[in-house]
């Protein structure tokens, strides 16, 4: 096991989530003010990552079709299996909230900054402009949990 590998184990929450354009700019609601989410990465090389949007609302028992539609794009969920090269990690997707997802990978490049690790995707064409996506994770510890203080 890589050194990368090593410092990725264990279960990670969600601390911010940015999307930077090519010109540098940066939006720091990526996925709403306040994003919550959990990674998990396995010493038996599986990845598991949920991240809610922040701001969603309940959904109420006779909800409409389109209350469906909104907490199913607010809410990202997928497992598979992961390998590590050099300073990037790939997810190689079997499960997804997305099926599009499914059987793809998904590269990140990997930054490490204490206890907390940055996962950055490659440039990707989102609402018609490139950006990145910049998720900043910080590590779990015992009995903490993913759930953002108030």
């Amino acid at each position: 096991m890589g050194q990368v590998e090593e410092k990725l184990l264990g279960s990670w929450k969600l601390v911010s989530a940015s999307s930077i354009g090519r010109n540098g700019e940066r939006n720091e609601t990526a996925y709403g003010e306040n994003p919550t989410g959990l990674l998990t990465y396995a010493p038996n090389g599986r990845v598991t990552s949920l991240i809610a949007y922040g701001g969603r609302k309940p959904l109420p028992m006779n909800s409409r079709p389109e209350d469906q539609a909104e907490a199913f794009s607010t809410f990202l969920a997928y497992t598979g299996r992961y390998s590590v090269a050099d300073e990037k990690v790939t997810h190689h997707i079997e499960i997804s909230s997305i099926p599009n997802y499914v059987g793809k990978d998904l590269v990140r490049t990997v930054k490490f900054n204490g206890n907390r690790i940055t996962l950055i995707t490659p440039p990707t064409m989102v609402n018609g402009k490139f950006q990145s996506i910049e998720l900043t994770w910080e590590r779990l510890t015992e009995g903490s949990s993913a759930a953002p203080t108030t």
